[in-house]
């Protein structure tokens, strides 16, 4: 277990998520038929190709599900309770096939909950595309809201 019990997640503390992922054409296949998502944006190259992109988009709930899973080792990673909301989604560029996606996640808040037993704690979390030139893009960006387990009595 990697994940961080509920005292140990800090008010503005940044985190660089470790794990990356190049997205390929058979994963947003994939996720575009478990979902059935059928949006030709992301399937049909030949409709793809007339539009503003020029070529077929990753499905953006593939993206957002992307930069939540590699951010679990270094966040709640066997700590968790439940994912309590995602909010405030925003997609500012666009993902294609052969795009590498890499996360951060920024602690802006947590709390108790009202008994004592469990914490509420919220990340912001960004996901970038690599690019050559080193200055990644901002591919989706959002707020996770988890319930976190605290530290069991005796453990430090």
């Amino acid at each position: 277990m990697t994940g961080r019990y509920y005292e140990e997640f800090e008010v503005g503390e940044t985190i660089e998520h470790a794990r990356r992922r190049t997205v390929s054409e058979a994963d947003n296949q994939r996720f575009c038929d478990m979902t059935m998502n059928q949006q030709p944006l992301h399937l049909d190259a030949d409709f793809a190709g007339e539009t503003q992109f020029g070529e077929r988009l990753v499905n953006g709930l593939y993206t957002l599900s992307l930069a939540v899973g590699v951010s679990i080792p270094e966040t709640t990673d066997g700590t968790i309770v439940a994912n309590l909301s995602y909010d405030n989604v925003e997609h500012p560029n666009p993902v294609f096939h052969g795009d590498t996606i890499r996360a951060r996640s920024t602690v802006t808040d947590k709390r108790e909950t009202s008994d004592g037993e469990r914490g509420v704690v919220t990340m912001h979390v960004e996901a970038f595309k690599l690019v050559e030139d080193g200055d990644d893009v901002l591919v989706c960006e959002f707020d996770r809201t988890a319930l976190s387990e605290k530290r069991p009595d005796g453990d430090e």
